[in-house]
């Protein structure tokens, strides 16, 4: 039994069998360990859950990420392109004046949304969250209060008409719009139409008297090389930590702008509250479980002199004897964190019934995820490896000898 392989093995089966023989100091010492991984699992993962239900309620409403540009100005393309660039950017879209957004959507003579908003959207567009739908030309998402007055349902053709008074003569633009999509109502709950951002400029330069032969009208200005200015962006934050930078850097070029940064900063003062309180719970606990440990560890060692001596007459060294006191404190800590993640799955599935049936989302209340219950298993095997080291230290001075003053 040369190889360094069958000495452990033979180490872990003694360990095993030793456990075994004294399986009731054995679950004394499990049940200890269970009595302070469970509730610290199930708190850790009340914390995770409500707080990954904030964030994802957050996330799911696209308001939230949205920094609202409320003062109007002359914004070019190049403006614009330096909006997307920004590191806390995650979208942004010239709009056009507020006036020149809306326009009568009609299907016949019986059916029709008068003033419907018309919106100009792009692919990764947050308010739709459609990744396969992107309309191009004469193409139209309608919202689903605007299909449901339309009776509209994708492929219909649905008409634009726009009105404009052009030296005194009113006029009126039509253009036929494909249906699309329909956007879910849950997404945008006003009658609107999203279209391409050409068709909305075109829309603008209509109104302002420009000659915009896609409305059917052959009378305003010429175009000529007219270049594209925005009185303000859609602008979406990249993620919820990136709301309060983009708007600071929004309000440093002058420009006033309103956000959900409140309700942001409420979410992350909870997990900051969330986060104090089970650190505090869980030092509080792990000071009390090392110290169980190491009285019952030290215990269990002076309890076993004897037959920790035997072990020595028969050849074991010291390192052999240290070894097999920690292994039998990571037997131990392994069964005290299974019986905790045993007990964490019953009390969570508690929590999901009676707390989880209130919330709209359905969402978990209690979650923890399997690197969380990895990064709990090791941090329960350093803390046993630790207290076992200091009850290794002391089996290490144990002499074959004292086995002998028995007899």
């Amino acid at each position: 039994m040369n190889r360094w392989t069958d000495r452990l093995r033979l180490l872990g089966s003694l360990a095993l069998q030793d456990l075994w023989h004294d399986r009731k100091v054995s679950l004394c010492i499990a049940a200890s360990l269970v009595a302070v991984i469970a509730p610290l699992l199930l708190l850790f993962g009340l914390k995770h859950g409500v707080v990954s239900q904030l964030q994802d309620e957050l996330l799911r409403d696209p308001r939230n990420l949205e920094v609202k540009m409320l003062s109007n100005g002359n914004y070019d393309s190049a403006w614009i392109e330096r909006l997307r660039l920004r590191p806390e950017t995650g979208f942004a879209l010239g709009q056009t004046r507020s006036l020149n957004t809306q326009a009568d959507l009609l299907i016949g003579m019986t059916r029709f949304v008068e003033s419907a908003e018309i919106i100009a959207t792009e692919p990764g567009d947050p308010q739709l969250n459609l990744a396969h739908f992107n309309p191009v030309g004469q193409q139209v998402i309608l919202s689903a209060r605007a299909a449901q007055r339309l009776q509209a349902k994708v492929g219909d053709t649905v008409q634009m008409r726009v009105l404009r008074r052009l030296e005194g003569v009113n006029e009126r633009g039509e253009l036929n719009l494909t249906v699309l999509a329909i956007l879910d109502g849950a997404r945008f709950g006003r009658a609107a139409g999203f279209v391409a951002p050409p068709l909305l400029l075109d829309l603008e330069r209509f109104r302002d008297g420009y000659q915009v032969a896609a409305f059917g009208v052959t009378t305003g200005k010429p175009l000529g090389d007219l270049q594209p200015l925005y009185a303000r962006a859609r602008v979406y934050a990249r993620d919820i930590d990136q709301v309060a930078p983009l708007e600071r850097w929004l309000n440093e070029q002058h420009i006033e702008t309103s956000s959900q940064l409140a309700d942001i900063d409420n979410v992350k003062a909870i997990n900051h509250v969330l986060g104090l309180i089970f650190g505090v719970i869980a030092l509080a606990a792990l000071i009390g479980c090392v110290a169980s440990m190491v009285g019952a560890f030290l215990a269990n060692i002076d309890r076993k002199r004897k037959s920790l001596a035997v072990l020595r007459l028969l050849g074991f060294e010291r390192t052999a004897v240290g070894g097999f006191v920690v292994l039998q404190a990571l037997l131990l800590s392994l069964a005290g964190y299974l019986g905790g993640l045993a007990f964490y799955a019953v009390g969570s599935h508690l929590f999901d019934y009676l707390l989880g049936s209130s919330q709209a989302t359905g969402t978990f209340v209690c979650h923890i995820t399997i690197w969380h219950g990895l990064a709990a298993l090791l941090l329960t095997f350093l803390v046993a490896a630790l207290v076992a080291v200091i009850g290794a230290v002391r089996a290490i001075s144990i002499q074959p000898a004292e086995s002998l003053r028995e007899l």
